[in-house]
């Protein structure tokens, strides 16, 4: 769960006034696709729409960047399957990168100068 996507990454419950989330219609025209392929992205579990109080598929900005990743990967002739696995196998490698980095920060030097 992130400041950019509230609900976690397996979608859930907004209100409309929450965050900016967009409708299916507005996700497609800001990633020059259609609707077709974020129904599709859905299908092979990549992203999961908000659900806004009146019940309505709303996207992220989050979710939006996740997509675009995989409609490069797709326009490139990875399969939606296969592109949807490669992204999420991006997003973790990311994600993990981002903590052993804190970590090693809090850790503090590997090798501290010794008192002579």
């Amino acid at each position: 769960m992130t400041a950019e996507n509230p609900a976690g990454p397996l979608g859930g419950h907004l209100d409309d006034d929450d965050f900016p989330a967009y409708t299916m219609g507005r996700a497609a025209e800001m990633l020059g696709t259609t609707q077709g392929f974020l129904r599709a992205i859905g299908e092979a579990r990549l992203i999961t729409p908000l659900r806004s109080a009146g019940g309505h598929r709303r996207y992220s900005r989050y979710q939006l960047r996740i997509a675009a990743r995989a409609r490069e990967l797709v326009d490139q002739g990875t399969p939606v399957e296969a592109a949807c696995r490669i992204v999420i196998l991006e997003d973790q490698l990311e994600e993990a990168q981002r903590i052993n980095a804190e970590y090693r920060r809090a850790a503090g030097p590997a090798n501290p100068p010794s008192a002579a």
